[in-house]
């Protein structure tokens, strides 16, 4: 555990005395990721798919709000869908137009959820949204995960029914349209997936915020729990297919990568806890103090004897 403290303070050291090089890098590299991504998916306007462009838009990004990934990715994904149909185009933008209106409302500080999401659904990972943000955020992050998970489905769709959106007969129109709004406003999966991680959100951040010692440890395995068993009762009440090896392995990685950011924002040694009373003429307090975990960073300095430098002193005597 020391060395593990050891390296969070190093790395914290170095975060802030580098901060305003690697910020701009860590939106780089996330934006060349989501472009990237994106092109491989539903690449249908080859002309945009150059991974010179995606170059240059990461490059763009990285000096640019985070807020401007996720809307960049959206014009991305507007392009793909324009050159597959224009129904398909139409339900895009005023799905996105939907979405980023309820995003810039309600929550507009996780520009980076919107960004992420489908790159963590195309990992396998995405159940780890909901536990990491009941962690660090608040009932606020469901709006950009829901947001997220619905233009991860909307990619999906496109990408698996590309021969039948791409019809051009005039007299099927309508039956596209309606195939459209059934099957990405109206997707089973889509919606049980938004639920759940809603409700394990709000039960990871319910419990870590009480007043219990371990209670983000408890959030994090409860939250990881409640998500592999309702994904799987509501898989079965749904007849949504879900693959529970999928599930099980995805949950257990976001897991890990939970308790690596508990490690990394709170981190606390409960054994040493202080309870202290106050009191004024109104009220009694009671305060419950938990000290962080630290430790003090090791700065060795090696100093160097020439033995030359000996060797002539001694001729002097």
């Amino acid at each position: 555990m020391a060395a593990l403290l050891e390296i969070k303070q190093r790395l914290k050291v170095i975060y802030a005395k580098y901060d305003v090089y690697l910020f701009p890098f860590l939106k780089f590299v996330t934006a060349l990721a989501v472009f990237m991504t994106i092109n491989g998916q539903i690449g249908f306007m080859e002309r945009i798919t150059s991974p010179a462009l995606s170059l240059l838009m990461a490059l763009v990004c990285s000096f640019l709000p985070v807020n401007m990934i996720a809307v960049i990715a959206a014009l991305l994904i507007c392009a793909h869908a324009f050159s597959l149909s224009l129904e398909v185009f139409a339900i895009t933008v005023g799905l996105f137009l939907v979405m980023y209106v309820l995003y810039f409302r309600i929550a507009p500080g996780y520009g980076f959820v919107l960004a992420l999401a489908p790159l963590l659904f195309f990992m396998r990972i995405p159940y780890v949204m909901p536990l990491v943000l009941g962690l660090v955020g608040g009932p606020v992050c469901v709006v950009p995960v829901s947001c997220g998970t619905l233009i991860y489905y909307l990619m999906y769709f496109m990408k698996n029914n590309e021969t039948i959106l791409a019809g051009s007969e005039t007299e099927d129109l309508s039956s596209r349209l309606t195939y459209l709004v059934e099957n990405v406003l109206v997707n089973k999966t889509a919606i049980l997936t938004i639920l759940i991680f809603a409700v394990v959100l709000l039960i990871v951040y319910v419990i870590r915020r009480m007043n219990a010692d371990y209670a983000w440890n408890m959030a994090i395995g409860t939250g990881a729990v409640i998500n592999v068993v309702l994904f799987l009762i509501g898989g079965l009440a749904l007849q949504v297919r879900i693959s529970a090896p999928g599930l099980i392995l995805g949950t257990l990685v976001s897991l890990l990568i939970a308790f690596v950011t508990e490690f990394f924002v709170f981190s606390v040694d409960y054994s040493r806890t202080e309870y202290a009373q106050f009191e004024d003429d109104e009220y009694y307090y009671y305060v419950k103090a938990v000290p962080k975990m630290s430790i003090a960073i090791s700065d060795k300095k090696v100093k160097k004897i020439s033995s030359g430098h000996k060797s002539s002193r001694k001729k002097q005597h």
